[in-house]
């Protein structure tokens, strides 16, 4: 029996559309970013999901988002686990900057090592190789043994904290999980091996 895993990226935060590095602050949704998350939740339910676990970051934009997905699915009085694993990649120095401030400030040049590369953090921040070493070992101890057991998982998280668990699900390079767009309300699907293995990513 295959496991399902459901990977949906917060909708458009009020400091997206500022064109603001948020990382770890704490922005609300848009009322785009809702109508966002609210168009996964009728999707997933047209598709008749019916996910067992719900897991989400300690941060409101991802948790708001999670919340309207349910609403829209009609799921009410679940348990939803937090944590920090999941949060977005830190931007440290970088967090509410806005971006062509900041290519003005380091340089257009040093601004996109620190967006594009795998493995250099921004001053005081994380590179996506950071989040990733705090996201999947989270990923592996708590969720992949839930979808090896058949269940249907459900996260609603970030652009980073998401890149890392596709980069490992589908065995990409780090040049081509910096490739990868994930857009914002955008679900991502799963099927999962008893083996923990990737069998295939589903189209909605």
């Amino acid at each position: 029996m295959s496991g399902t895993l459901i990977l949906v990226r917060h909708g458009q935060s009020e400091w997206n559309l500022k064109n603001l590095f948020t990382g770890w602050r704490n922005p609300n949704l848009t009322e785009q970013g809702e109508s966002e998350a609210r168009a996964t939740g009728k999707a997933l339910k047209a598709q008749n999901f019916a996910p067992d676990l719900f897991y989400t970051s300690a941060l409101r934009r991802a948790q708001h988002t999670l919340d309207l997905i349910l609403e829209e699915m009609g799921i009410l009085n679940v348990t939803i686990t937090r944590n920090t694993a999941l949060n977005e990649r830190d931007y440290g120095d970088l967090s509410g900057l806005n971006k062509d401030d900041a290519r003005e400030k380091w340089g257009e040049e040093q601004v996109h090592i620190w967006r594009r590369s795998f493995d250099v953090p921004p001053p005081g921040g994380e590179s996506l190789k950071d989040t990733a070493a705090r996201t999947l070992p989270y990923y592996e101890a708590e969720i992949l043994p839930q979808l090896k057991a058949g269940k249907i998982v459900l996260i609603a998280a970030h652009g980073n904290s998401l890149r890392a668990l596709v980069m490992a699900i589908e065995g990409l390079t780090p040049d081509e999980i910096l490739a990868r767009e994930i857009a914002t309300g955008e679900p991502t699907v799963y099927k999962i091996g008893p083996d923990g293995k990737l069998v295939e990513r589903v189209k909605l």
